[in-house]
């Protein structure tokens, strides 16, 4: 992981975006969420992590010592060219930049502050409730949304197996989306994921074959 590093931080609302978590709370991310610039977000692969922040109070006032708040990274903080990188352009490249929800943000700094630097860590994620699959698609397309990751947080890979195929390796479509080119309707299915932070884990028969596109598991 990481080591703390200075970054500058801005509040800002969340609500879904470019994870696909859409409602936060139902994806078990509650309030405490953050977007990420393109430095941290690395195409949607972050989605998911979890970041330790501290408001620096040796270099801003505004700050409200000794606190600290963990936020889940779940949307993109996309850079703003017509703006310098140090005078409203925080998002852009290469600067490491956190957005977050107000609840977050009102535990480390005073509202009108706007932004203020923080020093960050990502660390282990804390879920409640399990791993959770949510099925889009048509016919011979599957693209599947993983929500409510514990530990590194995000997804590094991803395979999927029908009760009638063998393992098939997933691509990443968009944020926390992975998507197979396969016709899996009527077969129970099983996951098979490689964490971020490196740990596999197969859920097996995890989806049963009754199961409809639009649905969670």
């Amino acid at each position: 992981m990481p080591r703390s590093t200075a970054a500058p931080t801005a509040l800002t609302q969340w609500v879904s975006g470019a994870c696909g978590y859409e409602n936060l709370y139902n994806a078990g991310y509650g309030i405490n969420n953050a977007a990420l610039s393109t430095a941290l977000f690395n195409n949607g692969l972050s989605c998911g992590q979890c970041y330790l922040i501290t408001c620096d109070t040796s270099k801003s006032n505004m700050c409200k010592p000794g606190t600290s708040i963990t936020v889940s990274a779940t949307n993109f903080c996309p850079p703003n060219w017509a703006l310098p990188s140090d005078n409203g352009g925080w998002c852009n490249p290469p600067r490491v930049h956190f957005d977050m929800s107000q609840p977050a943000w009102e535990n480390l700094a005073i509202y009108r502050a706007g932004i203020v630097p923080v020093l960050y860590q990502q660390v282990a994620c804390q879920r409640q409730g399990g791993l959770r699959f949510t099925i889009n698609g048509f016919n011979y397309f599957e693209l599947v949304l993983v929500t409510n990751m514990a530990g590194s947080g995000s997804v590094k890979s991803m395979s999927v197996k029908g009760t009638n195929t063998a393992w098939i390796p997933m691509s990443q479509n968009w944020g926390a989306n992975w998507q197979c080119l396969a016709g899996l309707k009527g077969q129970a299915l099983s996951f098979a994921i490689t964490s971020s932070g490196g740990q596999y884990k197969v859920f097996q028969d995890v989806v049963p074959a009754w199961w409809l596109f639009g649905q969670t598991f």
